[in-house]
Protein backbone atom coordinates (compact mmCIF):
# COMPACT_ATOMS: atom_id res chain seq x y z
CA UNK A 1 0.00 0.00 0.00
CA UNK A 2 1.36 3.27 -0.70
CA UNK A 3 1.51 6.36 1.65
CA UNK A 4 2.26 9.86 0.74
CA UNK A 5 4.80 11.04 3.15
CA UNK A 6 2.50 13.81 4.36
CA UNK A 7 -0.03 11.44 5.60
CA UNK A 8 2.13 9.71 8.01
CA UNK A 9 0.25 10.59 10.61
CA UNK A 10 -3.27 8.97 9.01
CA UNK A 11 -1.30 5.86 9.90
CA UNK A 12 -2.85 3.01 12.60
CA UNK A 13 0.62 1.65 13.90
CA UNK A 14 -1.60 -1.04 15.29
CA UNK A 15 -2.25 -2.50 11.66
CA UNK A 16 0.60 -2.25 10.12
CA UNK A 17 4.35 -4.39 11.16
CA UNK A 18 6.30 -3.49 7.94
CA UNK A 19 7.03 -0.50 6.18
CA UNK A 20 9.01 0.46 3.14
CA UNK A 21 10.78 4.10 3.00
CA UNK A 22 12.76 4.81 -0.29
CA UNK A 23 14.20 7.29 -2.70
CA UNK A 24 16.64 10.12 -3.07
CA UNK A 25 15.90 12.23 -0.34
CA UNK A 26 17.88 10.86 2.80
CA UNK A 27 17.11 14.07 4.71
CA UNK A 28 13.21 13.87 4.45
CA UNK A 29 13.74 9.92 5.17
CA UNK A 30 15.29 10.72 8.39
CA UNK A 31 12.73 12.72 9.29
CA UNK A 32 9.91 10.53 8.98
CA UNK A 33 11.79 7.63 10.45
CA UNK A 34 12.01 10.40 13.78
CA UNK A 35 8.50 10.85 13.51
CA UNK A 36 7.61 6.55 13.43
CA UNK A 37 10.75 6.46 16.22
CA UNK A 38 8.72 9.02 18.37
CA UNK A 39 5.45 7.42 17.73
CA UNK A 40 6.92 4.13 18.65
CA UNK A 41 9.53 5.13 21.33
CA UNK A 42 8.72 2.08 24.16
CA UNK A 43 10.18 -0.08 21.29
CA UNK A 44 13.59 -1.26 21.61
CA UNK A 45 15.80 0.34 18.46
CA UNK A 46 17.98 -1.65 16.65
CA UNK A 47 19.68 -0.97 13.25
CA UNK A 48 20.89 -4.17 10.80
CA UNK A 49 22.75 -3.64 7.04
CA UNK A 50 20.74 -6.11 4.89
CA UNK A 51 24.11 -8.02 4.58
CA UNK A 52 24.23 -8.39 8.22
CA UNK A 53 20.20 -10.24 7.91
CA UNK A 54 21.05 -12.44 4.60
CA UNK A 55 24.24 -13.57 6.19
CA UNK A 56 22.58 -14.96 9.47
CA UNK A 57 19.45 -15.34 7.88
CA UNK A 58 17.90 -18.01 10.57
CA UNK A 59 19.58 -15.88 13.47
CA UNK A 60 17.48 -13.13 12.25
CA UNK A 61 14.05 -14.43 12.04
CA UNK A 62 14.50 -16.46 15.13
CA UNK A 63 14.98 -13.48 16.94
CA UNK A 64 12.41 -11.81 15.75
CA UNK A 65 9.60 -15.30 16.33
CA UNK A 66 11.13 -16.36 19.68
CA UNK A 67 9.86 -14.35 22.03
CA UNK A 68 9.49 -14.57 26.06
CA UNK A 69 7.94 -12.89 28.60
CA UNK A 70 11.16 -10.49 29.68
CA UNK A 71 11.18 -9.31 25.40
CA UNK A 72 11.28 -5.86 25.11
CA UNK A 73 8.72 -4.77 21.53
CA UNK A 74 11.47 -4.03 18.70
CA UNK A 75 11.37 -1.08 16.36
CA UNK A 76 14.08 -2.90 13.53
CA UNK A 77 15.36 -0.60 10.63
CA UNK A 78 16.85 -2.37 7.87
CA UNK A 79 19.73 -0.40 5.66
CA UNK A 80 20.30 -0.37 1.93
CA UNK A 81 17.11 -2.75 1.66
CA UNK A 82 16.85 -4.34 -1.93
CA UNK A 83 14.91 -7.16 -3.99
CA UNK A 84 17.12 -9.93 -1.75
CA UNK A 85 15.14 -9.46 1.16
CA UNK A 86 11.74 -10.65 -0.76
CA UNK A 87 11.74 -14.41 0.94
CA UNK A 88 12.59 -12.86 4.42
CA UNK A 89 9.40 -10.79 4.22
CA UNK A 90 6.77 -13.37 2.57
CA UNK A 91 8.48 -15.50 5.30
CA UNK A 92 7.52 -13.21 8.48
CA UNK A 93 4.18 -12.15 6.50
CA UNK A 94 3.35 -15.72 6.70
CA UNK A 95 4.54 -16.14 10.67
CA UNK A 96 2.43 -13.11 11.78
CA UNK A 97 4.92 -11.18 13.27
CA UNK A 98 3.50 -8.98 16.23
CA UNK A 99 5.31 -6.89 18.89
CA UNK A 100 7.61 -6.03 16.12
CA UNK A 101 7.91 -3.27 13.40
CA UNK A 102 10.43 -3.94 10.67
CA UNK A 103 11.55 -0.58 8.28
CA UNK A 104 13.50 -1.49 5.01
CA UNK A 105 15.54 2.10 4.03
CA UNK A 106 16.32 2.01 0.17
CA UNK A 107 17.60 4.65 -1.87
CA UNK A 108 16.00 4.96 -5.14
CA UNK A 109 13.79 1.94 -6.33
CA UNK A 110 12.61 1.23 -10.13
CA UNK A 111 9.09 1.05 -10.81
CA UNK A 112 10.35 -2.90 -12.05
CA UNK A 113 11.83 -3.58 -8.44
CA UNK A 114 10.08 -6.49 -6.93
CA UNK A 115 10.44 -5.20 -3.23
CA UNK A 116 8.68 -2.12 -4.21
CA UNK A 117 6.17 -3.96 -6.23
CA UNK A 118 5.52 -6.10 -3.14
CA UNK A 119 5.20 -3.40 -0.92
CA UNK A 120 2.57 -1.16 -3.30
CA UNK A 121 0.16 -4.27 -4.00
CA UNK A 122 0.16 -6.01 -0.18
CA UNK A 123 -2.44 -4.60 1.73
CA UNK A 124 -0.15 -5.51 4.97
CA UNK A 125 2.85 -3.82 3.99
CA UNK A 126 2.96 0.27 3.81
CA UNK A 127 5.81 1.83 1.65
CA UNK A 128 6.43 5.14 1.42
CA UNK A 129 8.45 7.19 -1.70
CA UNK A 130 10.64 9.87 -1.24
CA UNK A 131 11.20 12.23 -4.01
CA UNK A 132 13.93 15.60 -3.74
CA UNK A 133 12.64 18.56 -2.50
CA UNK A 134 11.76 21.23 -5.11
CA UNK A 135 13.40 24.23 -4.31
CA UNK A 136 9.88 26.31 -3.46
CA UNK A 137 10.50 23.50 -0.27
CA UNK A 138 13.98 24.21 0.84
CA UNK A 139 13.22 28.20 0.27
CA UNK A 140 10.50 27.73 2.98
CA UNK A 141 12.93 25.24 5.15
CA UNK A 142 15.64 28.17 4.80
CA UNK A 143 13.32 30.93 5.31
CA UNK A 144 11.54 29.14 8.33
CA UNK A 145 15.05 28.54 9.66
CA UNK A 146 16.20 32.51 9.72
CA UNK A 147 13.18 33.72 11.12
CA UNK A 148 13.43 31.31 14.16
CA UNK A 149 16.70 32.47 14.56
CA UNK A 150 16.37 35.79 14.25
CA UNK A 151 18.96 35.87 11.77
CA UNK A 152 19.07 38.94 8.80
CA UNK A 153 19.32 37.07 4.96
CA UNK A 154 18.68 38.19 1.72
CA UNK A 155 16.74 36.15 -1.03
CA UNK A 156 19.38 36.03 -3.18
CA UNK A 157 21.64 34.39 -0.25
CA UNK A 158 18.34 31.86 0.58
CA UNK A 159 18.86 31.01 -3.34
CA UNK A 160 22.29 30.26 -2.89
CA UNK A 161 22.09 27.77 -0.17
CA UNK A 162 19.25 26.05 -1.80
CA UNK A 163 21.16 25.89 -5.07
CA UNK A 164 24.01 23.64 -3.10
CA UNK A 165 21.60 21.77 -1.68
CA UNK A 166 21.13 19.42 -4.31
CA UNK A 167 17.36 18.68 -3.95
CA UNK A 168 17.93 17.14 -0.76
CA UNK A 169 16.63 18.49 3.01
CA UNK A 170 19.28 16.16 4.50
CA UNK A 171 22.08 18.73 3.11
CA UNK A 172 20.16 21.96 3.59
CA UNK A 173 20.25 21.12 7.55
CA UNK A 174 23.83 20.42 7.36
CA UNK A 175 24.75 23.51 6.14
CA UNK A 176 21.99 25.69 8.50
CA UNK A 177 24.07 23.61 11.35
CA UNK A 178 27.05 25.52 10.14
CA UNK A 179 25.67 29.19 9.74
CA UNK A 180 23.61 28.73 13.16
CA UNK A 181 27.13 27.99 15.09
CA UNK A 182 28.50 30.98 12.65
CA UNK A 183 25.32 33.29 13.31
CA UNK A 184 26.05 33.16 17.27
CA UNK A 185 28.44 36.20 16.76
CA UNK A 186 26.96 37.91 14.21
CA UNK A 187 23.27 39.65 12.91
CA UNK A 188 23.35 39.23 9.59
CA UNK A 189 24.55 36.60 7.30
CA UNK A 190 25.37 37.74 4.10
CA UNK A 191 26.20 36.15 0.71
CA UNK A 192 30.23 36.08 1.13
CA UNK A 193 29.61 33.85 4.66
CA UNK A 194 27.38 31.60 2.72
CA UNK A 195 29.88 30.84 0.19
CA UNK A 196 32.60 30.54 2.75
CA UNK A 197 30.83 28.61 5.26
CA UNK A 198 28.88 26.11 3.15
CA UNK A 199 31.20 23.60 1.04
CA UNK A 200 28.55 21.36 -0.39
CA UNK A 201 29.26 20.44 -3.76
CA UNK A 202 31.20 23.64 -2.99
CA UNK A 203 34.71 22.28 -3.79
CA UNK A 204 34.80 24.38 -7.12
CA UNK A 205 36.18 21.23 -8.90
CA UNK A 206 33.09 19.29 -8.69
CA UNK A 207 31.19 22.19 -9.90
CA UNK A 208 33.46 22.81 -12.54
CA UNK A 209 33.45 19.01 -13.73
CA UNK A 210 30.16 18.38 -13.67
CA UNK A 211 29.26 21.47 -15.74
CA UNK A 212 32.10 20.79 -18.30
CA UNK A 213 30.30 17.55 -18.76
CA UNK A 214 27.32 18.76 -19.96
CA UNK A 215 29.11 21.66 -22.06
CA UNK A 216 31.09 18.68 -23.19
CA UNK A 217 34.51 20.50 -22.89
CA UNK A 218 36.53 17.16 -22.32
CA UNK A 219 39.92 18.62 -22.53
CA UNK A 220 38.80 20.34 -19.57
CA UNK A 221 37.47 17.66 -18.01
CA UNK A 222 40.54 15.46 -17.97
CA UNK A 223 42.84 18.45 -16.91
CA UNK A 224 40.56 18.23 -13.54
CA UNK A 225 40.62 14.33 -12.94
CA UNK A 226 44.13 15.23 -13.50
CA UNK A 227 44.43 17.77 -10.73
CA UNK A 228 42.24 16.12 -8.30
CA UNK A 229 42.02 12.98 -6.71
CA UNK A 230 38.60 12.52 -5.55
CA UNK A 231 37.51 10.02 -3.09
CA UNK A 232 34.92 7.70 -2.78
CA UNK A 233 32.42 9.96 -1.02
CA UNK A 234 33.20 12.94 -3.50
CA UNK A 235 32.43 10.45 -6.45
CA UNK A 236 28.70 10.07 -4.90
CA UNK A 237 28.83 14.18 -4.82
CA UNK A 238 29.84 14.35 -8.25
CA UNK A 239 26.66 12.38 -9.65
CA UNK A 240 24.68 13.79 -7.22
CA UNK A 241 25.97 17.13 -8.62
CA UNK A 242 25.62 16.11 -12.05
CA UNK A 243 22.10 15.09 -11.48
CA UNK A 244 21.33 18.67 -10.50
CA UNK A 245 22.42 20.34 -12.67
CA UNK A 246 20.96 18.10 -15.57
CA UNK A 247 17.52 18.55 -14.39
CA UNK A 248 17.79 22.38 -14.45
CA UNK A 249 18.73 21.63 -17.92
CA UNK A 250 15.88 19.74 -18.78
CA UNK A 251 13.84 22.00 -17.24
CA UNK A 252 15.39 25.18 -19.20
CA UNK A 253 14.93 23.29 -22.38
CA UNK A 254 11.15 22.36 -21.85
CA UNK A 255 11.11 25.88 -20.98
CA UNK A 256 12.64 27.07 -24.24
CA UNK A 257 10.24 25.01 -26.10
CA UNK A 258 7.43 27.70 -24.78
CA UNK A 259 9.11 30.81 -25.18
CA UNK A 260 11.56 30.01 -28.01
CA UNK A 261 14.04 32.33 -26.23
CA UNK A 262 17.21 31.37 -24.59
CA UNK A 263 18.02 34.06 -22.89
CA UNK A 264 14.58 34.90 -21.42
CA UNK A 265 14.61 30.98 -20.00
CA UNK A 266 17.75 31.23 -18.18
CA UNK A 267 16.86 34.64 -17.01
CA UNK A 268 13.94 33.84 -15.59
CA UNK A 269 14.98 30.82 -14.25
CA UNK A 270 14.25 29.95 -10.06
CA UNK A 271 16.12 29.87 -8.41
CA UNK A 272 18.24 32.04 -10.39
CA UNK A 273 20.99 31.18 -12.89
CA UNK A 274 23.80 33.66 -11.64
CA UNK A 275 25.63 35.61 -14.64
CA UNK A 276 29.45 33.67 -13.92
CA UNK A 277 27.62 30.30 -15.31
CA UNK A 278 24.69 32.13 -17.98
CA UNK A 279 27.59 31.05 -20.98
CA UNK A 280 28.23 27.44 -19.96
CA UNK A 281 24.76 27.14 -19.55
CA UNK A 282 23.76 28.26 -22.78
CA UNK A 283 26.39 25.70 -24.12
CA UNK A 284 25.14 22.86 -22.11
CA UNK A 285 21.25 23.91 -23.88
CA UNK A 286 23.05 23.87 -27.12
CA UNK A 287 24.67 20.37 -26.85
CA UNK A 288 21.89 18.38 -25.46
CA UNK A 289 18.38 17.49 -26.66
CA UNK A 290 15.57 16.80 -24.44
CA UNK A 291 15.55 13.06 -24.98
CA UNK A 292 19.56 13.01 -24.52
CA UNK A 293 19.00 14.49 -21.10
CA UNK A 294 16.13 12.36 -19.93
CA UNK A 295 18.50 9.49 -20.73
CA UNK A 296 21.10 11.13 -19.02
CA UNK A 297 19.20 11.39 -15.97
CA UNK A 298 18.49 7.36 -15.79
CA UNK A 299 21.77 6.90 -16.63
CA UNK A 300 23.00 8.44 -13.45
CA UNK A 301 20.84 6.41 -11.31
CA UNK A 302 22.49 3.66 -12.29
CA UNK A 303 25.94 4.26 -12.23
CA UNK A 304 25.02 5.66 -8.39
CA UNK A 305 23.88 2.17 -7.71
CA UNK A 306 27.19 0.75 -9.43
CA UNK A 307 29.37 2.56 -7.78
CA UNK A 308 28.07 1.73 -4.05
CA UNK A 309 28.45 -2.04 -5.61
CA UNK A 310 31.93 -1.60 -6.37
CA UNK A 311 33.03 1.91 -3.90
CA UNK A 312 36.84 0.61 -4.63
CA UNK A 313 36.64 1.26 -8.65
CA UNK A 314 34.01 4.10 -8.04
CA UNK A 315 36.63 7.29 -9.26
CA UNK A 316 37.29 5.07 -12.25
CA UNK A 317 33.61 4.14 -12.89
CA UNK A 318 32.78 7.87 -12.59
CA UNK A 319 35.44 9.09 -14.67
CA UNK A 320 34.72 6.10 -17.54
CA UNK A 321 30.87 7.84 -17.64
CA UNK A 322 31.52 11.52 -17.16
CA UNK A 323 34.62 11.21 -20.26
CA UNK A 324 31.88 9.49 -22.26
CA UNK A 325 28.87 11.63 -21.55
CA UNK A 326 31.37 14.96 -22.69
CA UNK A 327 32.54 13.54 -25.77
CA UNK A 328 31.26 15.52 -29.18
CA UNK A 329 28.30 13.98 -30.59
Amino acid sequence: MIIKSFEINKINFDNFNFFLLYGENEGYKNEILNVFSNKLNIYKKIRYDENDILENYEKFISGILNKSLFDEKKFIIVNRATDKLIKLIEELLVRKVTDCKIFFISHLLQKKSKLRNLFEKENKLITVPFYNDNNSTLSLLASNFFQKNNIKISQETINLLVERSLGDRKNLYNELTKIESFAQNESKITYENIIKLTNLAGDYSISEITDNCLAKNIRKIVVILNENNFSSEECIIILRTLLHKSKRLLNLINNIESTKNIEKSISSYKPPIFWKEKEIVKKQINNWSKNEVIKMIGEIFEVEMLIKKNSANSLNIVCDFLLYKSKAA
